[in-house]
């Protein structure tokens, strides 16, 4: 039998539960299988096209609970599409000709890797599915497991991604710093923008987080710090259908009350039609390497800022994003808990040959395990039926329906 040597890698964009998750393989692994040697690739799949790896040392291996107090990635992040050759040529990770997913399918092989546990969202696990699938019809045997990251929470048909419920804490951190700006100017509009392409779990979950946060609060009756001013007064999802007029409306009459309008956004709400106005008036939208729309270049808390402020009367309006806040963040103790029991898992599945992403499977009443690649999917749009979203609507006052 093969001698086993582990492999991991984290890519995509950041989440709360990289370091972490990577850590916890560490930590797993030197437990049950101290014998194995484990290697990460540097930067996702650029790593494992350029073959730039780290070889996880006697040193490191005790001190990697320290991993879990940090976020960001140890091993670094890229998104790098293996079927994607002509950007992998552009990018100067293979040469002009070359198949990136046989370069890392050969990488793979010659580095002696039988285990890859990949850290990322549907995109990363999907590739990595493409990856063991390419070397099992080449005679090479390659365990993949993934560990689905993603902060939108929207993989298909995992009911909740690492790192997810983390950034929703920390968004609500984050705006209830931003929120006191209110008090900056009469008549100020604030936007929050929260991450979210295809799905407004995020957003939903981080208004959510601050009215829990802010709902704790002691105020000074009769001074301008208060309720009103800690509130928010509309969410807008991927997922809503709404009335621009009539929601100007309704702002403008809580702005003529209370001085204040505050808005919470996703990133990925009205986004098709944003786009479709921009490419019309003959601008070339951003698309990375996956065919996706560089989100960070559309700026959709501005197009709502540029929609509302006039309507509203608006004296100081802003927009402030905390998605890199929040991604960045090092995992809390709920997400932690699930990162533990994926990890557990993950291993478990890989010494036994299950490859798979690991996750609580939607289609199973919501069993951990290791689900089987075919499945995986991104986009996964959020339910608005969802009985915690219903009461922060209520808490709101505002009457939403689906697109």
């Amino acid at each position: 039998m093969a001698k086993q040597k582990v492999a991991m890698l984290t890519a995509g964009g950041l989440a709360p539960c990289l370091s972490s998750a990577v850590g916890g393989l560490i930590e797993r692994y030197s437990d049950v299988a101290p014998e194995l040697q484990i290697v990460a690739y540097k930067s996702g799949y650029q790593g494992v096209l350029l073959g730039d790896s780290i070889e996880i040392t006697r040193a490191m291996r005790e001190k990697a609970p320290l991993l879990h107090r940090y976020g960001g990635s140890p091993i670094g992040n890229s998104r790098v599409k293996l079927t994607n050759a002509a950007d992998c040529v552009k990018r100067g990770l293979v040469k002009e000709g070359e198949n990136p997913l046989r370069v890392a399918a050969e990488r793979l092989a010659n580095d002696g890797i039988t285990i890859l546990h990949t850290i990322g969202g549907d995109d990363t696990n999907t590739t990595a599915a493409d990856l063991a699938a390419y070397l099992a019809a080449n005679g090479y045997d390659l365990t993949v497991v993934g560990l689905p990251k993603t902060v939108d929470n929207d993989v298909v048909p995992i009911r909740q991604s690492l790192g997810a419920w983390t950034a929703a804490e920390v968004g609500a951190h984050f705006f209830d710093n931003v929120g006191n700006e209110q008090t900056a100017a009469p008549r100020t509009l604030v936007i929050h923008e929260v991450m979210g392409r295809h799905c407004g779990w995020l957003t939903a979950a981080t208004a959510r987080a601050y009215l829990q946060r802010t709902s704790r609060n002691q105020y000074v009756d009769g001074l301008m710090m208060d309720a009103h001013l800690k509130s928010i007064d509309a969410v807008y999802l991927p997922e809503m259908a709404f009335d621009l007029d009539a929601e100007a409306a309704r702002l403008k009459e809580s702005m003529d009350r209370n001085g204040h309008a505050t808005v919470f956004v996703s990133e990925g709400a009205c986004l098709d039609a944003i786009v479709a106005e921009r490419e019309a008036a003959g601008e070339t939208v951003k698309r990375d390497a996956f065919g996706h729309v560089k989100i960070d270049t559309i700026n959709v808390g501005a197009w709502f800022q540029k929609q509302f402020a006039n309507l509203l009367d608006a004296e100081r309006s802003l927009v402030q994003k905390s998605g890199y806040f929040a991604r960045s963040a090092p995992a809390n103790g709920d997400d932690l808990r699930l990162i533990q029991s994926m990890v557990d898992l993950a291993v478990e599945s890989a010494l036994n040959k299950v490859s798979g992403v690991t996750g609580h499977d939607e289609g199973q009443n919501g069993k951990l395990r290791t689900i089987e690649f075919p499945r995986i999917k991104g986009g996964k749009a959020f339910d608005l039926s969802t009985a915690w979203f219903a009461e922060v609507m209520d808490n709101i006052g505002q009457k939403y329906k689906e697109a």
